[in-house]
């Protein structure tokens, strides 16, 4: 199976897709510590290490944008 290269995407760019309504599924992808040791946090963002990824594929949604980040 071949894989495609990620897109990035910029924050205005996922404000607007927001505002507009569309569903996205967002991933923090930071360790726990740095997850607890920052002040960013993006609301309703499901946080899942980059690390354990692949043990969480099941949870993650097929039907719309899903955005990962780490800051």
């Amino acid at each position: 199976m071949t894989l495609a290269t990620p897109a990035r995407i910029t924050a205005s760019e996922i404000k607007r897709r927001l505002d507009q309504g569309e569903p996205v599924f967002t991933i923090d992808t930071r360790s726990p510590a740095a997850w607890e040791a920052s002040g960013i946090k993006i609301p309703g963002a499901h946080r899942i290490h980059y690390s354990e990824m692949e043990k969480h594929l099941g949870e993650i949604p097929r039907d719309r944008l899903i955005i990962t980040y780490c800051t």
